[in-house]
């Protein structure tokens, strides 16, 4: 089994672990999906496009406890967890993606696309883990 860091150990529980493969699936596809649609999807500026988010989604997700103990028990534990964390994580996203160092800009239609639909997008993944795990 994998041993975290003291200091994570009511922060993680790695039955939670599982959830993230998901999360990050509805973070990288919705940010591939926008840059495909917008014809800016290149390797090498999409590791840009990716990393203020996944960096937030890092933070976010151990400080509200995305995958703490309670989010390994059900969706209904594991839903709002997940929500909270990705509302966190994308406004550190939007904070790191204004400084010069990460490619894009921040419309407002930006803003809101990368808000709510990779929420709703972890947020259903989850419902569908606990589903198929019964």
């Amino acid at each position: 089994m994998l041993a975290l860091p003291a200091a994570l150990d009511d922060r993680v529980d790695t039955a939670a672990l599982p959830l993230a493969v998901g999360d990050l699936v509805a973070i990288i596809g919705v940010l591939t999906y926008g840059m495909i649609q917008h014809n800016t999807f290149i390797p090498e500026r999409a590791l840009g496009v990716y990393a203020p988010f996944l960096l937030g989604w890092l933070v976010a997700s151990v400080l509200i406890g995305a995958y703490s103990a309670g989010a390994a028990e059900s969706a209904k534990a594991a839903v709002p967890l997940g929500i909270r964390a990705w509302v966190l994580a994308a406004l550190i996203g939007f904070a790191l993606r204004w400084t010069p160092v990460f490619p894009g800009d921040l419309d407002v239609i930006f803003v809101l696309i990368t808000l709510v639909l990779p929420g709703v997008l972890i947020a259903g993944l989850r419902v569908v883990f606990f589903k198929l795990i019964g």
